[in-house]
């Protein structure tokens, strides 16, 4: 059959063409056509695109859920090491002879060599390979972690607070596994917690000492089984060459837009300011309270990161459906986060205090799911890709410098409702600059919510979409404002 369409609808193709057999082993010569790649792609069943992705989703999701965790688990823990056997002579603060204020440069320290060293390692990742690059990135994070158990005085650890954000530069940041990392870093500091004083080493000591030591075995694997591109020879063990031929066919056109990264920018710094330093001082927070004594304040630091897994759960489940465009669902998310950042002003009891803490943290931890897809779908080409990212991520992470020196003692008085007060202000200027970035970006959101629609309508006819994909090479126009659907609004 040489016509690919089904029932007189565009884009819905039969499972098999003439030219090209959904069990052949060729490819077509020049993909990048236009028919080519819409005969190439209908060659393909709705059964066989779910195969294609459940092979990838089994290969690389855990493996790169597993590093993400162990990511932010590795940065995190200085939080949470704060707090060990607080006001105990084995407590990091009083070992190193650290005041809470100094101690805040602990994570200060480490964003502003991430900050430093985050473009010129995105960039490397390329010319190195991502399994080679991210295999170093972990090997040499790991070391330096596992060093943070000997750290002799304050000036050592700052030393080597630099040197993690040196090495983990590059690791662009996961969101769920951040989150996961959070109730597993804080089981493993309560855990740790009991080995205090063992071979003669303080609990803090043996926080780092093994994470690190993992951190070193986790670089073997991700050598051995991670692979670099769709065609790269690795990704070849697990699929076919016309199976990875489908894979990178699949990949949208993308580019940047005149104006909207510098807004994208802004968010990014402001909610970044509002939630690292709640992140910070969160297990500060929680062990003040005095709902638990030492160490079960490690586990009430599990709520917040598991109301945060469900929640993106829920917005993953639901922007798969393509209900509204990406920027459309950040605004309630935005606004249940102000609302819980201010609540850190408005109330003075432990309870409410704690809700605002779980609450908070998981408007946080969710907007990143819509927000990290919304500003990629902008972006062209690997390097300039590489390079964007790599620079809004710098700008984006000052809100970690920032942060945790927002929580110094002077601020202390009044519960640090200075401090929460700063950062209620920034998470609503990141709410205006994400309604400009919004407007800005109105025509491609509803071209991809478009195209998620037909895609989603051809697999219910059992077929494969393969005719129009968004274009922003040359941004067409699918908003006419609310009340116009975004297919009748097309010119």
């Amino acid at each position: 059959m040489a016509d690919p369409i089904v029932e007189g609808k565009p884009g819905y193709a039969s499972p098999v063409v003439d030219n090209v057999s959904a069990s052949s082993s060729e490819l077509p010569q020049n993909v990048s056509d236009a028919g080519s790649r819409e005969a190439f792609l209908v060659s393909f069943t709705p059964a066989e695109d779910k195969s294609i992705m459940r092979k990838v989703d089994r290969r690389f999701l855990l493996l790169i859920g597993i590093l993400y965790m162990t990511k932010n688990i590795d940065y995190q823990n200085a939080a949470s090491v704060k707090v060990l056997q607080v006001g105990e002579s084995r407590n990091v603060l009083t070992e190193l002879s650290m005041t809470p204020d100094e101690y805040n440069w602990v994570q200060s320290v480490y964003f502003i060599s991430y900050i430093i060293f985050e473009i010129p390692s995105n960039l490397l990742l390329k010319k190195m390979s991502p399994r080679i690059w991210q295999s170093r990135i972990i090997l040499t994070w790991g070391i330096v972690l596992a060093c943070h158990a000997a750290i002799p005085n304050k000036q050592t650890y700052y030393a080597l607070r630099f040197l993690l954000g040196m090495m983990e530069a590059g690791m662009f940041p996961g969101i769920a596994a951040q989150l996961c990392s959070c109730v597993v870093g804080s089981l493993l500091a309560y855990g740790i917690s009991y080995m205090n004083g063992m071979c003669g080493m303080s609990a803090w000591r043996w926080v780092y000492l093994l994470e690190g030591l993992y951190t070193i075995l986790l670089a073997v694997v991700v050598y051995l089984v991670l692979p670099d591109y769709p065609k790269s020879p690795r990704t070849s063990k697990g699929l076919s060459p016309r199976e990875q031929e489908y894979l990178e066919v699949r990949l949208s056109e993308n580019a940047p837009l005149t104006n909207e990264g510098a807004f994208f920018m802004i968010n990014q710094l402001m909610v970044n300011l509002g939630g690292y330093g709640l992140s910070w001082y969160l297990p500060t927070i929680t062990t003040n309270l005095g709902f638990a004594g030492l160490p079960r304040n490690q586990l009430l630091n599990i709520p917040p990161a598991a109301a945060s897994v469900l929640a993106i759960i829920f917005a993953g489940n639901f922007l798969n459906r393509a209900y509204v465009t990406r920027p459309a669902f950040t605004q309630p998310i935005m606004a249940g986060m102000t609302v819980f950042f201010v609540l850190f002003l408005a109330v003075s009891s432990k309870a409410s205090i704690y809700v605002a803490c779980v609450l908070g943290t998981m408007f946080y931890s969710v907007y990143f799911i819509p927000f990290w897809a919304w500003r990629s779908s902008t972006l062209q080409g690997m390097t300039g890709t590489a390079f964007i990212l790599a620079f809004q991520s710098c700008i984006g992470q000052v809100g970690g410098v920032i942060g945790p020196q927002l929580f110094q003692s002077k601020f202390a008085h009044n519960g640090y409702k200075t401090s929460f007060g700063i950062c209620a202000a920034a998470i609503i200027v990141g709410w205006l600059a994400n309604l400009w970035t919004w407007l800005l970006t109105r025509n491609i959101e509803w071209d991809v919510r478009r195209i998620k629609r037909l895609r989603i309508t051809a697999g219910k006819d059992g077929a494969v979409y393969a005719d129009d994909d968004v274009r922003v090479h040359e941004e067409r126009r699918f908003y006419g404002g609310l009340g116009r659907k975004a297919e009748a609004a097309i010119v």
